[in-house]
C-alpha cells in the first residue's frame, strides 16, 4: 500500500487546505478553525478530507468520498489511514 504524504497539524491549526494524489488517486483536505483571539480551538476546530480517482482537478470531478475528523494529531492521523485505506 502507498504511504501519503500528509502535513502536519500546524499546516491545518493555521487554515491551510492542501491537496495531493497517489497515481490517479486525489484528495483535498480543508480546515474548519475556530480561533478564540489568536489561539487555535482545538476541541471545536475540524479537518474535512474528501477524495476522487481520476485525472481532473478538484472542481472537474466527482468525490467519491468525504470524511470529517477533529482538529488532532489523532484525527489527523486517522484522516490518513482513511485516505490510505481508498487509494
Amino acid at each position: 500500500m502507498a504511504e501519503l504524504f500528509i502535513p502536519t497539524l500546524h499546516t491545518f491549526a493555521m487554515n491551510n487546505s492542501f491537496t495531493g494524489s497517489c497515481g490517479e488517486f486525489r484528495f483535498r483536505i480543508v480546515p474548519a478553525v475556530e480561533k478564540k483571539g489568536k489561539e487555535v480551538v482545538f476541541e471545536n476546530s475540524s479537518i474535512r478530507a474528501e477524495y476522487w480517482h481520476g485525472p481532473f482537478c478538484y472542481e472537474k470531478s466527482v468525490m467519491e468520498g468525504e470524511q470529517v475528523f477533529p482538529m488532532s494529531e489523532e484525527g489527523r492521523l486517522a484522516m490518513k489511514s482513511w485516505l490510505e485505506e481508498n487509494i
